[in-house]
């Protein structure tokens, strides 16, 4: 007999369809032929997966290549091991400066080598390599505000595709990435726009999906099945993947997506004073500034000197914003995804599953200026090109929601990080799925260790029930397009409905005092949708 609960669930997917248009351990095992290379596995004796890590995707992005659309890797003879972390991309930090350098008038793990030589992805398959098993594959893109993180891990865990695995039956194709950062992979301006490719990071990543279209069926999986998820800034890529080429991306690179933690921040036009700004630093402090073409020099410049450049301008921005960004560059990405979404410019995506936080803000403001922030201030900051009146809009909003800092850790988190994700299920009406993740204390990042629980920054307290619903709905719904469909383990949590823009449903993740879990169904809270409804009001000014 068929489950009612999959018969509903595939008519969902129909109806949406058309509607949206660790290092391991163990012997060595397994070859795969990627045609420009031969990859040899490593089977993990423990989990009894095998992993093929730190295999080359691209072409190394150095010299010439910088700010370029990544290539194709050249050809290697022979059988090369996959059985330990690619070196990681350039990182630096985030803006720690008391205020905005624009208004008018943490550090990641450090245990694999950092090199501009960056472009790897790490693959995970169940048991022994079986190409002809037709999985359905996760692709995991990391968070870090486009500044930090890499495939081995970031400040919020270890990733490791073991757990995706266990967590999905042994049911799941598991891929980590890695793409340039800061001012290599996110550095904008009319002359990187004119001989070179703007959001080089924002490529990178397409340019592993377009790898797992042609190679993942190698390791067992279905190019036709592929689920894009990430957090933080890894989510805001997601973003950009869905509304990427007008939403016209061909062929479709992803079925699905999921989102934890959308990190969408200020979307400058690639040109904007903001982003030529750091163009114009980096030329400067790298001794550019005096020969005409400014880029062929900075191509020529030695990755430290860039480096320190690169951590220079991090630094210097508003305490907890990020620099570079993704930019609006006119071709990969058209315009604001706020205002794409919104027109129905997106990609080939069935369904969608986005989950954030209860705190997310509270990470990105200063906690130590409690006693002396003031809301309108903190507001033009963290957005320097608002005008007075939407400043002094956005600060009586919030009044009475807490304490001044309060109100701007509400701030931060909405519009950044909350209210983005109500545009990507507003655009996904009917055929999305929203949680909230609230297990004291709920800050931005405290989620990435239950969906990667063999890291060491998992809570001991969690109750395994928790664990099975939370992390288990992700891998259910990469599988089945739908977390209540269960392809593994009991089903402990109530019905999770569809969010649309007339149900608002969602679903609570919490534990009790006693440390039990405590799963509710729940109704968005109106007042919420009405501050989204305002900053989505003034994105033109906002950037976002």
């Amino acid at each position: 007999m068929v489950s009612p609960s999959l018969t509903f669930s595939a008519f969902l997917i129909l109806a949406c369809a058309v509607e949206t248009s660790a290092s391991p351990s163990g012997n060595v095992v397994n070859v795969v032929d990627l045609g420009y290379a031969k990859y040899q596995g490593s089977l993990n004796s423990t989990t009894e997966n095998t992993a093929f890590l730190g295999m080359r995707y691209a072409a190394p992005p150095t010299g010439a290549l910088r700010w370029r659309e990544p290539q194709a890797p050249a050809t290697t003879s022979g059988v090369q091991l996959a059985n330990s972390q690619p070196n990681q991309c350039y990182q630096s930090t985030f803006g720690v400066a008391p205020a905005s350098p624009f208004r008018s008038s943490t550090v990641s793990r450090r245990d694999t080598p950092i090199s501009e030589d960056c472009l790897f992805l790490n693959v995970w398959v169940p048991g022994t390599l079986q190409p002809n098993r037709k999985l359905p594959v996760v692709f995991w893109i990391h968070g870090g505000g486009y500044t930090l993180g890499s495939a081995s891990g970031s400040f919020s865990g270890v990733f490791d595709g073991n757990d995706l695995i266990k967590e999905a039956g042994g049911n799941v194709v598991a891929v980590v990435i890695q793409y340039r950062l800061g001012v290599l992979g996110f550095l904008s301006s009319s002359q990187i726009k004119a001989n070179g490719a703007l959001n080089a990071g924002l490529l990178d990543q397409q340019f592993a999906l377009n790898w797992v279209q042609q190679h993942i069926s190698k390791f067992g999986g279905d190019p036709t099945k592929v689920t894009v998820w990430g957090e933080s800034a890894g989510a805001g890529s997601v973003i950009q993947h869905i509304v990427a080429n007008d939403g016209n991306t061909s062929p479709p690179l992803f079925r699905a997506a999921m989102t934890s933690s959308t990190f969408l921040p200020s979307q400058y036009n690639y040109n904007d004073r903001i982003p030529q700004s750091y163009y114009n630093s980096v030329v400067t402090q790298t001794n550019c500034g005096s020969v005409a073409d400014t880029l062929s020099c900075l191509r020529n410049v030695d990755a430290a000197v860039l480096q320190a450049a690169n951590m220079n301008i991090a630094a210097s921005v508003f305490f907890g914003t990020w620099a570079p960004q993704p930019v609006v560059d006119g071709t990969f990405i058209t315009d604001r995804p706020s205002v794409l979404l919104r027109n129905g410019k997106t990609n080939g995506v069935k369904m969608v599953l986005s989950v954030v936080n209860s705190h997310e803000g509270d990470a990105f403001v200063n906690q130590t200026t409690a006693a002396t922030v003031q809301i309108p201030n903190y507001v033009a900051n963290l957005f320097p090109n608002l005008g007075a009146k939407d400043i002094t809009a956005a600060a009586q909003l919030y009044q009475g929601l807490g304490s001044n800092i309060e109100q701007a850790n509400l701030i931060a988190g909405e519009s950044i990080l909350v209210c983005p994700t109500y545009y990507l299920l507003k655009a996904f009406s009917g055929c999305a799925f929203k949680g909230e993740f609230a297990v004291p204390p709920a800050l931005h990042g405290a989620d990435v260790s239950y969906y990667f629980p063999g890291s060491s920054l998992v809570p001991t307290s969690v109750n395994a029930d928790l664990q099975t619903a939370f992390s288990g709905g992700f891998l259910d719904f990469v599988q089945n397009l739908d977390p209540n469909v269960k392809s593994s383990g009991p089903n402990i949590t109530p019905r999770w409905n569809t969010w649309s823009s007339q149900q608002h449903n969602e679903m609570l993740f919490n534990v009790t005092v006693a440390g039990a879990a405590h799963i509710h169904a729940f109704h968005t809270n109106a007042g919420l949708l009405q501050r989204c409804a305002f900053w989505e009001s003034i994105g033109a000014s906002t950037a976002i």
